[in-house]
């Protein structure tokens, strides 16, 4: 708990420091940010959720269209009763559709694949014995531009891994060079 408030400090510092520039978005270029949220599962033998975090980096090509990759760290997810927690992480790689819809303000959708990383195989799925594997990925979400340089999202995704469906939604920022 004490690190939650502490990871939400640094980002509302973050975000209040950025607005003091004020500008309009850069239409190209690189980008990278970080975000923190929750991780939700609720399928099988698992339903919990937990502190998840995330670095990603791409490149806009126009105000409509990107390429992202970036790696998610899930936490642990417990099972209903008996069985292993769950440690998943995941590496991705995403086209991201923008909609402008001010200056400052745009709603994106991305999809694309990622490759999961359990510490151990999900004991639900008959027949599982991977601790990896390759599954989809898609999600939405809005983004704030502060300045030229740094924006606030708030994003929604899930990670298909085998069978099971892992949500997370997150609080992000994003930094353009």
């Amino acid at each position: 708990m004490k690190k939650n408030k502490l990871l939400s400090t640094a980002l509302v510092a973050v975000i209040a420091s950025a607005a003091a520039f004020g500008a309009q978005a850069a239409d190209k270029g690189f980008y990278a940010g970080a975000g923190v949220g929750q991780s939700f599962v609720d399928e099988g033998a698992y339903d919990d959720e937990d502190t998840a975090f995330s670095v990603f980096g791409g490149y806009q090509f126009n105000r409509y269209f990107g390429l992202e990759g970036g790696y998610a760290d899930f936490g642990k997810l417990e099972p209903r009763g008996a069985g292993p927690e769950l440690e998943a992480s995941s590496v991705y790689l995403t086209a991201v559709g923008t909609l402008p819809i001010t200056d400052k303000f745009s709603a994106y959708a991305k999809a694309g694949i990622q490759r999961w990383d359990l510490d151990t195989a999900i004991p639900s799925v008959v027949g599982n014995s991977d601790d990896s594997g390759t599954d989809p990925t898609y999600g939405l979400g809005v983004q704030y531009r502060f300045t030229d340089h740094v924006a606030l999202r708030g994003e929604y995704s899930r990670f298909e891994i085998e069978d099971t469906d892992l949500d997370l939604a997150q609080l992000q920022v994003r930094y353009d060079f």
